[in-house]
């Protein structure tokens, strides 16, 4: 009767264990994002869901994975999932809960992009097209038909993520957000009321209590505790606004979009590394490529004057999911020496000296006791 007890306690302790989820905690301070209380150096790359098929997903994560990346960055396309308002389309090629899910099982995090203007090249920035037609609404201002669409969205995709499980304080891969999208770029054509749309917006989505930190990208005066981050082909001249901010850079363009009649977009991978190289010892700490495979705008997805069907980007992975090289390799290995110093990397500022015309010296000074089962 004993054992018969004892084996019965073991059955239900084990399915309790089997039912706890570790959750993991994400900030930030003035260096790098911290997970559960570490600094991290993060390698990020973007892969859009909608610009592939869901067949090529696990092989597009897993050679992401190969190719040391941290991190998959993607933004939410609205007018994919709210076709027409109140009626949502989350199968097949649009079944982002899936995509995340992917990238999780393949023991990577996800930056979710929710915006929800995208950009990115895309039919009407993302936006669908019933928005255009709600009376008196005016898009991307202190508007109060477009603020409550934009918030019902938003919180519609938060939702959905947390019924999954699918942020970092649950468990799951997600640990970043971001709201709006680029907005510095275009801020002064809306005058006076642009500041306070930013400031609402970035209220907004942290009331959404997802417990992982948020960012606004190209956007200079993003309210504390909302990140501003750098996109572009440089990023090392970057400096957040804030000095209890970490360095992120979200978009460094491997290549760029291909328009019907002009050139093949080309970045070398010796241009496109000495940039990632030259970020981290500036003192960033989360580098995102845009694109790591840029894929297939299908149908009519996109967006803007003669900007074709392949969005391949000269990306590392191609259009069609294979690895281009040299890029890919070549990253790969910058990668490697990347991570081999992360400790030092995170473990305090960097100083910058010159001792001549065109040269510069990067100092990073820390206490480190050696390990002997670190890698050498």
């Amino acid at each position: 009767m004993r054992m018969m007890i004892l084996v019965a306690f073991l059955v239900s302790s084990l399915l309790t264990m089997s039912s706890v989820v570790l959750c993991t905690t994400v900030t930030y301070d003035h260096r790098a994002l911290v997970i559960d209380g570490t600094r991290r150096v993060l390698i990020s790359g973007s892969i859009h869901y909608p610009r592939s098929t869901p067949e090529m997903w696990p092989d597009l994560i897993q050679k992401s994975k190969d190719g040391g990346l941290d991190v998959i960055e993607t933004y939410v396309f609205w007018n994919l999932h709210e076709p027409v308002r109140n009626q949502y389309n989350f199968d097949g090629r649009n079944d982002l809960v899936q995509f995340i899910k992917y990238v999780g099982e393949a023991g990577l995090l996800v930056h979710l992009r929710i915006g929800p203007y995208v950009c990115a090249e895309w039919n009407y920035g993302g936006f669908p097209l019933w928005l255009h037609f709600i009376p008196g609404i005016k898009f991307r201002t202190d508007n109060e038909p477009f603020k409550m669409e934009m918030k019902r969205f938003t919180a519609k995709i938060v939702d959905l993520m947390k019924q999954d499980k699918l942020y970092a304080s649950q468990g799951g891969p997600i640990i970043l957000s971001q709201i709006e999208n680029e907005y510095g770029n275009v801020q002064s054509a809306y005058g006076s009321a642009a500041k306070p749309y930013i400031n609402w917006s970035a209220a907004m989505a942290t009331s959404l209590e997802t417990g992982v930190p948020w960012v606004m990208c190209q956007q200079a005066d993003a309210p504390d505790p909302i990140i501003n981050t750098c996109n572009g082909f440089y990023c090392d001249q970057f400096t957040p606004n804030s000095d209890k901010k970490p360095k992120m850079w979200t978009e460094n363009w491997s290549g760029w979009f291909l328009s019907f009649g002009g050139a093949v977009p080309y970045r070398p991978v010796e241009d496109l590394a000495f940039s990632v190289a030259r970020f981290f010892q500036r003192g960033g700490t989360f580098q995102n490529y845009y694109m790591y495979h840029g894929g297939t705008n299908f149908g009519r997805t996109t967006g803007g004057p003669f900007i074709a069907t392949s969005y391949d980007y000269d990306a590392p992975i191609d259009e069609y999911g294979l690895v281009r090289q040299p890029k890919w390799g070549h990253l790969k290995d910058l990668h490697k020496a990347i991570k081999l110093c992360e400790k030092a990397l995170i473990a305090t500022n960097p100083t910058s000296s010159s001792p001549g015309p065109n040269l510069e010296v990067i100092a990073i000074w820390f206490d480190y006791v050696l390990d002997f089962h670190d890698p050498i």
